[in-house]
């Protein structure tokens, strides 16, 4: 209960962060001007905490908040076209309860997995900075090492793999990102799935496919029932 405890402190916490000046000023200008096909709503306009089950066996670690998805709705991938294609893969699979993610409170509920990012406040042209990621690092740390039951990543995206790798402290030059490379250990530390991130430049361009997704997905279910 501790952990449990303390991981959900920590996300109550993360919201309130303001390390990176850049940041700040670009998540609160979005919430202020919106977009026209919400601008009836309030926006989040604060760093995104991690979102899922706090016993979860598998940590999915994407980029960082979209400014219209989940800078709007607070929660990580809720919101807009790349959560649409995530949770429906989600469900599919039966990690997620719906197959849609429209805001925090729409009963959504994931089972044996845990959503977070490298990032947690949505960054202008989806590009942080090597000084912002390595600000918010530290929030991944501690939500992986508040996830007592962990078997696996699945990095969504080069630059979610990449900074697993360094949170993780593997040699990064020995091991190649591309979608459904697979990595595993014999340190104890979980195994490690990558994946195109679903943007709509990859899911609309058919870089990344709903079958291809799938696949994923299936790999992560068939990797967690070899440790049942």
């Amino acid at each position: 209960m501790f952990q449990i405890d303390a991981l959900l402190q920590l996300e109550e916490t993360i919201p309130f962060c303001r390390r990176c000046p850049r940041l700040v000023a670009w998540r609160e200008q979005v919430a202020l001007e919106k977009r026209r096909a919400f601008h009836d709503q309030e926006y989040w306009g604060k760093p995104v905490p991690g979102f899922g089950d706090p016993q979860a066996r598998v940590l999915i670690i994407g980029l960082a908040p979209g400014a219209h998805g989940s800078n709007r709705t607070g929660r990580m991938f809720t919101g807009d076209a790349s959560g649409n294609f995530l949770y429906s893969a989600l469900h599919r699979s039966g990690f997620a309860s719906q197959p849609q993610a429209r805001q925090r409170n729409d009963g959504l509920a994931l089972k044996d997995v845990f959503i977070t990012a490298v990032c947690r406040c949505a960054p202008p042209g989806n590009k942080p900075s090597r000084e912002e990621i390595a600000a918010c690092l530290p929030f991944l740390q501690q939500e992986m090492d508040l996830l007592p039951n962990l078997k696996g990543i699945v990095a969504l995206g080069s630059i979610a793999f990449r900074e697993y790798l360094t949170l993780s402290g593997k040699k990064q030059s020995n091991l190649l990102f591309g979608h459904g490379a697979y990595y595993s250990w014999d340190d104890g530390q979980p195994w490690l799935l990558a994946a195109y991130h679903p943007s709509r430049q990859n899911t609309q361009t058919g870089r990344l496919t709903v079958d291809m997704f799938d696949h994923i997905w299936q790999t992560v279910r068939s990797k967690l029932e070899q440790v049942d």
